[in-house]
């Protein structure tokens, strides 16, 4: 129910926030506006102000919205009121109408995060964990525990790290962008930092998952080897562990941190079949061993093992906050980078550059509505300005059936002083449409596919 809900009610904002910005910029260039309606089909809910002309609407199919404004194109106007229709309008007051519904996104984007960063969010300490065996970040040189103080792209100026999640942007841009990583580490608390550089051009990364990270070797943040909650009848119980257990040693190998623990467990597989190993754990202040041997599942990369146990305890935390002005322009260079690399993510889709899996459709928008909800209002912000910037970004692409097609017919009707024609007009259309629809059906099998994996996977 919170998921349909958390879902619903983004949904609801940032489309009337979308539809706001062409009404409000129509309304200030003298346009008519006949009807303001967030949702499709019947109305569920529809009043209009005394004097105004605009009768404003909550429709049943909450899948979008549209401003209908008075227009020749449509319907006949009345000689008196032609000057209030936007086909009679200039150029510039068309182009900024159709405009200001993606700005109006942005803008709210912008205004998300600051609020974010103003009122201040828990993220986990950037201390690494120990890095992916072969990985990007073992051949770098690091071991774990290290503290991240500063990170930086190509031959930019290092700039301050605040948490975890900061470091993990900057290794995803980096990754896609296929550009290296330059991270400022402290190799123990108070140490002088040192700098490392990941290389992360040589990935060529296709897709922003748990793969990518692997090859990159930073997945989690530094957190002690401690057994959480046990799944019944799983391999952790079958064999005698507890919650609370700490893991000091796998075997012949001491245990330093969660992150080296896990992928320890993964690797307990020899010719798909489970690797039994000596485990030293401490329990209540004794040292322990137990024969453990976990189980085998299999992936499209092939067999791994999982011992059915949360491993880890949660990751030391910070309270990362801005002050009023640092915290709007936090907002404004976070909308910025994730409006360029929803782009260029978009552009090496179209080339074949990057999968097609990074699509996203309803249903996958709809679950991490819900998980975002239920890790409180910070993390629901958070989650909205995304989407809000996905929403603004898709609309400025030049498909016809967009707000981005319109401002392409606009240019060239700027460039050769004349619109497009009737027919150029409807072949576009349809071609907007199905291409369109094209994404869509993508999105859709992406997000089943998805849902399926989740269940059977």
């Amino acid at each position: 129910m919170l998921t349909i809900v958390a879902f619903v009610v983004a949904l609801g904002v940032l489309i009337a926030v979308h539809e706001y910005g062409h009404y409000r910029v129509a309304v200030a260039c003298g346009v008519k506006v006949l009807r303001f309606s967030v949702g499709f089909g019947k109305p569920l809910l529809r009043w209009q102000k005394k004097g105004s002309p605009t009768e404003f609407v909550l429709a049943a199919f909450p899948l979008g919205g549209y401003v209908r404004m008075l227009d020749e194109r449509e319907a006949p106007v009345a000689p008196e009121e032609r000057h209030l229709a936007f086909n009679t309008q200039p150029l510039g007051s068309r182009a900024a109408i159709v405009a200001a519904g993606p700005i109006a996104n942005l803008l709210l984007a912008v205004l998300l995060y600051s609020v974010v960063n103003w009122s201040g969010v828990q993220e986990a300490k950037a201390l690494l964990a120990n890095p992916v065996a072969g990985s990007v970040a073992e051949k770098a040189g690091l071991q774990g525990g290290e503290l991240v103080v500063g990170a930086a792209l190509g031959e930019d100026e290092i700039e301050p790290v605040q948490s975890f999640e900061d470091v993990r942007w900057v290794l995803t841009r980096g990754a896609l962008d296929g550009v290296d990583a330059r991270l400022s580490v402290e190799p123990r608390p108070g140490a002088q930092p040192r700098e490392i550089t990941l290389g992360l051009a040589a990935l060529d990364a296709k897709d922003a998952d748990l793969e990518l990270f692997r090859k990159i070797g930073i997945l989690n943040p530094w957190t002690r080897p401690v057994l959480g909650e046990l799944m019944e009848g799983g391999a952790a119980a079958r064999d005698g562990l507890k919650a609370g257990d700490l893991v000091r040693r796998v075997g012949a190998v001491a245990v330093v941190d969660a992150q080296q623990l896990r992928e320890m467990i993964r690797a307990s597989v020899k010719d798909d079949a489970p690797l039994s190993q000596m485990w030293q754990i401490e329990r209540e202040g004794r040292l322990m061993e137990l024969a453990v041997a976990p189980e085998v599942l299999h992936d499209e990369n092939g067999s791994f093992g999982r011992i059915g146990a949360f491993v880890g305890e949660p990751p030391a935390m910070v309270t990362v906050h801005y002050g009023l002005f640092e915290g709007f322009w936090k907002g404004v260079q976070r909308t910025w980078e994730v409006s360029a690399l929803t782009l260029r993510m978009m552009g090496r889709m179209v080339i074949g550059e990057a999968s097609l899996k990074n699509l996203s459709g309803p249903l996958t928008i709809a679950d991490y509505a819900g998980k975002s909800a239920s890790m409180g209002f910070t993390q629901y912000l958070i989650f909205m300005a995304l989407i809000s910037v996905s929403l603004g970004v898709l609309n400025l692409l030049p498909l016809p059936v967009l707000d981005g097609g319109h401002l392409m017919y606009y240019l060239w009707e700027g460039v050769t002083g004349r619109g497009i024609s009737d027919a150029w007009m409807e072949r576009l259309q349809r071609g907007g449409i199905a291409v369109l629809l094209v994404m869509m059906s993508i999105a859709l099998f992406n997000d089943v596919s998805r849902y399926v994996t989740r269940l059977f996977g």
